[in-house]
């Protein structure tokens, strides 16, 4: 099924990170970073499905050459912390096909960042070799200074704002979603918290239940319990990319753990929404065929007098008098197996069906393996920058033996 994902990180050198080495990364290619002389080549990666770079009208041409590009945002920045560039992550519907994904992806970006001035080089990313097949994504690099025709200028401070950063998730779950609907496919994703959906699902279901509508209560409450879990916890850029490889640290062991839960969860509902469909199936059997066309129909008025709280009570009719019957034939054969559960009780036990996850524990141990992951990174990039600094001063002496070797030499002449 469709899920969401969209994350926002940035780019910063205060994390040892380049955006010449971001981009060469994500779209597999070879980038010589000018400044720091250093040559980043992904050429041999795979998995890369689509790449391309979507600038403003005004920008000059050369921001469609990508080695060009970030070497120009390196340029542009003079400090040693700046953040060069942000990146959003997005997951994409493993319903649509490649030429649909792409077009989304182009979409969203065209309107929510180039239109206001950002330069977007967008990476479509294939599931990898091992995991969940389904785990097609995109990574979008964005520039974070205006651009005109003379290049960089100015930062644009509002693009940190949260309120755009909300109004980019908001956006991503509304264009998934109308690419969804717009290929023929019900299902549906939503950028809000797994909390805040299932407390709206919950109020439905009750909702639902007041006004005597068991099969919409019954839904609701599916849905509620298929929520009802943990989100995946957030991964650094070197741990998404070691998971990528295959490699097993600690926070993507803790990452696996979640998402397994989180699948057990979803199975777990399928087969409680089995239950219901059946329910509602044998009830609506029950009442004839007008009565099932107003079923499937969502409750729709039939006939033109008949609407839901009818639907209602034809469902909670035909299932009391089929409750009534199972207990006589249970008298009369008390051998036999009995029809199921009422829908009173089937609901309180899916409500009852996700309540062993210990959310908190679970929470603590994957914030304590978060930060042993990052301690682990910086200490990497420390190390990293340590063996470059021995490397430059390496050729620096060499350089140095050479020029006193040719002085030598013309001395001796």
């Amino acid at each position: 099924m469709a899920i969401y994902h969209l994350r926002a990180t940035m780019i910063s050198r205060s994390a040892g990170r380049s955006a010449t080495a971001a981009a060469a990364y994500r779209v597999g290619e070879r980038i010589e970073d000018h400044r720091t002389g250093l040559t980043f080549d992904y050429r041999a990666r795979g998995g890369v499905d689509h790449v391309e770079t979507l600038a403003p009208a005004n920008a000059p041409a050369w921001v469609q050459d990508r080695a060009a590009l970030w070497n120009a945002v390196e340029a542009a920045e003079t400090r040693k912390n700046s953040q060069v560039a942000r990146e959003i992550r997005v997951a994409l519907p493993a319903e649509l096909d490649h030429g649909q994904r792409v077009e989304l992806v182009r979409e969203f970006c065209q309107r929510e960042f180039v239109a206001r001035g950002m330069v977007a080089d967008i990476a479509l990313h294939a599931p990898g070799r091992t995991g969940d097949d389904r785990n097609h994504h995109a990574h979008i690099l964005l520039t974070t200074r205006e651009i005109g025709p003379e290049g960089f200028g100015a930062k644009n401070r509002d693009w940190n704002a949260v309120e755009m950063l909300e109004g980019w998730r908001e956006a991503w779950a509304r264009d998934s979603n109308r690419a969804l609907e717009r290929c023929g496919h019900d299902e549906r994703i939503d950028h809000r918290t797994l909390e805040a959906q299932r407390i709206e699902a919950s109020a439905r279901a009750t909702a639902a239940h007041d006004c005597g509508d068991e099969a919409e209560a019954l839904r609701q409450t599916v849905r509620a319990v298929k929520l009802d879990r943990d989100p995946l916890p957030q991964l650094s850029a070197g741990a998404w990319q070691m998971k990528e490889r295959g490699i097993e640290v600690a926070a993507v062991r803790v990452w696996r753990e979640v998402k397994a839960q989180a699948v057990e969860v979803a199975r777990v509902a399928e087969v409680l929404a089995g239950q219901v469909r059946d329910w509602i199936g044998r009830a609506v059997d029950r009442l004839g065929p007008p009565a099932q066309g107003l079923a499937y129909a969502g409750a729709a008025d039939w006939d033109g007098r008949e609407g839901r709280q009818d639907l209602a009570a034809r469902l909670r009719e035909a299932w009391e008098a089929r409750q009534s019957r199972t207990a006589s034939d249970a008298i009369a054969a008390p051998g036999q197996t009995p029809e199921p559960e009422s829908a009173r009780s089937l609901a309180e036990r899916l409500r009852e069906a996700a309540q062993g996850i210990d959310r908190g524990t679970l929470a603590e141990a994957a914030a304590r393996l978060q930060e042993s992951r990052e301690a682990e990174e910086r200490q990497r990039v420390q190390e990293a920058e340590r063996l470059k600094e021995q490397e430059r001063q390496q050729e620096r002496l060499r350089e140095r033996e050479a020029r006193d070797h040719d002085r030598d030499s013309g001395l001796t002449h």
